[in-house]
């Protein structure tokens, strides 16, 4: 009897592949093992097992397995399901999610191989530089790979070179499989097994008069071994204060044994923190509410103000399930937020608590993934988008905060899916219970509780009855009038901050740009610098003399003089954190601060410090864009300045207001969240525009009714579910005729779904491809399986044309 074995391939195909497999091998694969498998002419590839089949036929030659790479599965019961739910729900390949979904150190990667024909003697006098080089390094290194062979030449194009040495028989080309994880490990001391007899180490002590660090690092050793422990080297330098080298010495003469240990490195050391506060009665009652309707739904929303202590009610939650043994996700949008977090939670849960998020090196997830796989105890997990995917078993509780956070979606690479939407579906899969947290809830999760798919808690009153922030209006169009800005500060917000660093209190500033200054134009002609690769202005990074694309990354540097017609009076239009940082020094120049944008916290520690020194009080006043409005905890800011409140209202996006509202009313939130109350200030040329009047009296509720409106009239969402389609090429016109093709072939469906397009974006190139957008709603007459099963079948007939073979489609369902 033959037997086969259906895989997942890290790949965007549509299908699983059948590989052959002998008796053996079928009894001892499980769904959710890795295994080697050939594809293509000469690639190896780590998939994932999903079933074993008897008897098949297939179109294709059937290839056999090359290993099993685990002895357990890596996967947890139903994750393949859960997998397929995410392909199915947001139209991209089960391959795509295993990609997205695994850590790259388990995806055992496939790379050409390149080593010195032994059988064949070179003829050196008919070598070319290029291939002496290569040969020349051969002969020092075993093999090498053809990003090794690139730094060697210094140049990208290498393959011609190694197509022709391979002509000539002075190279041979394998696939091999690398495994990239590498794991941690630690130095560990103890003295010699004769030297444990304490004559014969008083005699050994005796005789080093002439090494006093030797004879130091032995005693100290002595000293440390409390109940004969292994002692790590790193502890034994420092404690007897001496070298590397005399350690090293000292095991060179067999006086010390050293051992080298896999270690952990996700074990921390529990941080200080502050003891659970006693629950006020409204945190109670809440609390009470929400396991009230577990009972009853699955899914509930926290409604809470800014400082309403939602985190006290997810730490208790959290507590009550690690005690039956299951586990928590905790997910949070931003990673600033994360490592504020961290060290509350780990003063509660300890060595329970696990990060996992994209600042994590490729060794430290897979560790992530192993504690979490083999859940030998309950974790309580943090992270970004990404912990969604970690290999569950026993979840009990998904706390999903600052749920309307756009950060949740994933755009760019597939599968494009919303983890807040996801954690809802996996919570389902695993039967446990999900809480959504926001001050400002997404339109569509409040359109859930109003329609009672979700169970609705509130919370409305500050912790310690602190009273919400009183917000004001600076109407910036008459200050400009009566000559009463400096720079872009007005006179009031300059003179409540004199009164806040008086106070030793600290402030805010919000402005949603990075940069100095999003254009540089010429005031003789006019002429203002394009990215050569994108349709946007350069952005002025002024601390590095550069303009920048925020596309796709082409830098240059800041030109002396136009480059159109050779004026040197150039000026910059609009304003970033860093021109904020700038002219705040030129008032201040006392006062310290700090930036928190995407330039100023690239490192991996990089949050942690800015967060530390505001934490500390060593910064005075700190200038951010949207990242510092996400639920950080900040006790000593009083005073919050919004520069520019109208930039968020004029996007082309139907959730503009939506958004305006949520970012102002949480960056608002950052005030004033110990004793007294704090102060916002809103800078604005419309001052009396309904979104922020609605932000100044915390009018949430008159802001969803007015949106759901203009939403129902306009068919958006929560009414009707939207697909986005866009095509991207090199050329202008063939990008516009993918995009009218498929607008035609969608014509087709039935009646009442509206397709909307092909239109260019706002910014219509990226990276030298052209953008075209095709928009298809969705109403609640129609399935939404159906539409997907037909936007499937043009886009399978789309790719098999050949004029349009070059054209990408990507499809993003729920594209808000």
């Amino acid at each position: 009897m033959d037997y086969f074995l259906d895989v997942i391939l890290p790949l965007p195909l549509e299908r699983y592949f059948s590989y052959r497999i002998n008796e053996a091998e079928a009894q001892f694969i499980q769904p959710g093992m890795r295994v080697a498998v050939p594809f293509g002419k000469s690639k190896l590839y780590t998939a994932i097992a999903v079933s074993v089949r008897e008897n098949i036929t297939v179109a294709y030659e059937i290839k056999d397995i090359e290993f099993i790479i685990d002895e357990e599965p890596i996967l947890q019961d139903g994750q393949i399901k859960f997998w397929e739910w995410i392909a199915s729900y947001y139209m991209c390949s089960v391959g795509q999610v295993m990609k997205a979904s695994l850590p790259k150190s388990l995806l055992l990667e496939s790379e050409t191989v390149i080593q010195i024909n032994d059988s064949t003697i070179p003829d050196e006098a008919n070598l070319s530089d290029h291939e002496f080089l290569i040969l020349e390094a051969l002969e020092n290194r075993k093999a090498l790979k053809v990003d090794d062979v690139m730094a060697i030449l210094d140049r990208k194009t290498v393959l011609p070179i190694l197509k022709e040495m391979l002509n000539k028989d002075l190279i041979v080309i394998q696939e091999e499989l690398y495994n990239t994880y590498k794991p941690k490990t630690e130095k560990y001391i103890q003295l010699a097994t004769e030297y444990k007899d304490e004559e014969l180490l008083r005699d050994l002590l005796d005789s080093m008069t002439r090494a006093p660090m030797q004879r130091q690092a032995i005693m100290t050793l002595f000293m440390m071994r409390a109940g004969n422990k292994l002692v790590k080297s790193k502890d034994l330098e420092s404690r007897a204060d001496v070298s590397r080298a005399v350690i090293k010495s000292l095991v060179d003469k067999s006086i010390l044994l050293e051992t080298e240990q896999e270690v952990s490195r996700m074990l921390m050391d529990a941080q200080e923190g502050n003891e659970l506060h006693e629950l006020n009665e409204g945190q109670q009652k809440a609390l009470l509410e929400i396991r009230e309707s577990f009972a009853t739904h699955k899914v509930c929303l926290l409604h809470g103000v800014t400082s309403s202590g939602k985190t006290e009610i997810y730490v208790r939650l959290i507590q009550e399930v690690l005690a039956q043994g299951k586990q928590c996700l905790y997910l949070l949008p931003e990673i600033a937020l994360t490592t504020q977090l961290i060290s509350r939670l780990q003063y509660f849960f300890k060595h329970q608590v696990l990060i996992y998020h994209s600042k994590y090196n490729l060794n430290e997830r897979q560790e992530v993934w192993s504690l979490v796989l083999e859940s030998k105890e309950p974790y309580v997990i943090i992270g970004a988008r990404s912990a969604m995917l970690l290999p569950y078993g026993d979840l009990g509780l998904i706390v999903v905060d600052e749920e309307h956070e756009t950060s949740f979606k994933q755009f760019d690479p597939a599968p494009r899916y919303h983890a807040r939407d996801a954690a809802i579906v996996l919570g389902k899969m695993k039967n446990a219970e999900v809480l959504l947290g926001s001050a400002t809830p997404s339109l569509e999760t409040y359109y859930n509780t109003t329609v009672n798919k979700f169970s609705l808690v509130e919370l409305k009153q500050r912790y310690g009855d602190v009273k919400m922030p009183e917000i004001n209006m600076i109407d910036i169009k008459e200050k400009h009038r009566k000559k009463r800005m400096t720079h872009h500060f007005s006179d009031t917000l300059i003179e409540h901050m004199k009164d806040a660093f008086t106070n030793q209190e600290q402030v805010i500033l919000f402005q949603n740009r990075r940069g100095f200054a999003p254009i540089m134009e010429c005031n003789t002609c006019g002429y203002a610098p394009q990215c050569p690769n994108c349709d946007v202005s350069l952005t002025v990074h002024q601390h590095k003399q550069q303009l920048r694309c925020h596309y796709c990354g082409y830098h240059t540097l800041i030109p002396i003089e136009c480059m159109a017609c050779s004026s040197t009076d150039l000026d910059t239009k609009g304003f970033g954190t860093e021109q904020i940082e700038k002219e705040f020094l030129e008032i201040f120049p006392d006062q310290k601060v700090a930036r928190m944008d995407l330039d100023t916290t690239r490192g991996k520690y990089s949050y942690e410090k800015i967060i530390d020194q505001v934490e500390s009080r060593a910064v005075d006043c700190l200038i951010g864009t949207q990242m510092l409005t996400k639920g950080l905890d900040f006790r000593h800011v009083s005073l919050v300045g919004v520069l520019n409140a109208d930039a968020m209202l004029n996007f082309p996006d139907f959730r503009a207001h939506e958004r305006c509202f949520q970012l102002l009313t949480q960056v608002a939130g950052r005030a004033g969240r110990t004793e007294k109350r704090g102060k916002v200030l809103l800078q604005s040329y419309n001052p009396d525009h309904m979104i922020l009047q609605q932000v100044s009296a915390y009018d949430y509720s008159t802001m969803f009714n007015q949106q759901s409106e203009d939403r129902y009239q306009f068919k958006y969402p929560p009414y009707q579910r939207l697909i986005r389609i866009t095509f991207k090429q090199r050329d202008y016109n063939q990008t516009l005729q993918a995009g009218q093709w498929f607008v035609n072939a969608l014509n087709q469906i039935e009646h009442g779904v509206e397709v909307l397009g092909p239109e260019f974006p706002a910014v219509s190139r990226v990276r030298n491809l052209y953008n075209v957008h095709v928009l298809v709603k969705i109403g609640k007459k129609h399935s939404p399986e159906t539409v997907k099963g037909f936007i499937g079948k043009v886009r399978r007939s789309f790719e098999s044309i050949k004029q349009f073979r070059s054209v990408r489609c990507n499809v993003d369902v729920d594209c808000y």
